[in-house]
């Protein structure tokens, strides 16, 4: 298989499962959904089927490090957002999520290690963060929410995508 269609590939697949994450998001507010899921608890749970991908232990713990520091920015925004500080939050958006954060996070460092669909998925969440902070400054003059929310949540897809694709090991 050449590296681009492999490439491409790696590409389809990271969006197949963003887009099965924000399917999942839709339905999660559904009550039978939470029954079903209650009532499943006490089974055994299903073996971890994710792709573990082998990081030297250094640049693990970095990548983990990163990655806690992604939900304490996303907390960091909803924070904002409930005070009406649209600015602020997409400041945290682009500055620790989005494209300008990669150098920050050494991400070039780290992407040789993953698989490409693992990077596909990153590099989206990233551009989509990119995507948040914009439309959460356009909010700042329009007081209109709906698109920096919709945007915030393919942001978190694409963690949830990646998440459920792969582990560290």
């Amino acid at each position: 298989m050449s590296a681009r269609r492999a490439t491409m590939t790696g590409a389809a697949a990271a969006l197949a499962a963003i887009a099965i994450a924000v399917g999942a998001q839709q339905h999660a507010h559904d009550p039978a959904q939470h029954g079903k899921a209650a009532a499943e608890a006490g089974k055994s749970h299903p073996a971890d089927t994710r792709e573990a991908v082998q990081f030297p232990p250094e640049l693990r713990e970095h990548t983990l490090a990163n990655m806690r520091d992604h939900l304490v920015s996303l907390q960091h925004i909803q924070a904002a957002l409930a005070r009406e500080d649209y600015d602020g939050a997409a400041k945290i958006a682009e500055t620790r999520l989005g494209m300008t954060s990669l150098e920050a996070h050494g991400a070039h460092e780290v992407a040789r290690y993953m698989p490409q669909g693992m990077q596909d998925a990153g590099s989206a969440m990233h551009r989509s963060a990119s995507r948040f902070a914009v439309s959460l400054q356009e909010a700042a003059i329009t007081r209109d929410l709906r698109k920096p929310l919709g945007e915030l949540a393919t942001v978190t897809a694409s963690c949830v995508a990646c998440h459920a694709g792969y582990r560290l090991k």
